[in-house]
């Protein structure tokens, strides 16, 4: 009997830990074009760089070069964007790859 229980007790929260991080990342996504209005009028935030993920997704680096705010936004094939990462201190860098040394 104690072990049901027990058992019980695992899953249940287990569930409620599952449930609480799909309600999480559901209030971080929106429709693409939400996300780039919200960005621009509340944060001053437009795309710095972009790249394609796995699935068919689009991975973009939204900044202020005023305030140096970043967000890092993923958005899939229907459009749905879902905010993965965002934070202060923002620079833009143009590195060039280091020259491969000679052997000699």
């Amino acid at each position: 009997m104690k072990q049901n229980f027990w058992t019980m007790t695992i899953l249940a929260t287990g569930a409620l830990i599952a449930s609480s991080t799909l309600t999480q990342a559901q209030q971080n996504c929106a429709d693409r074009n939400l996300v780039i209005e919200r960005l621009a009028s509340a944060y001053g935030e437009t795309r710095q760089s972009i790249g394609l993920a796995q699935n068919n997704t689009m991975v973009e680096v939204f900044a202020s070069t005023a305030t140096g705010t970043w967000t890092i936004a993923v958005t899939n094939a229907a459009g749905l964007t879902c905010l993965v990462a965002s934070g202060q201190a923002f620079e833009a860098l143009a590195e060039t790859l280091p020259t491969p040394a000679e052997d000699a």
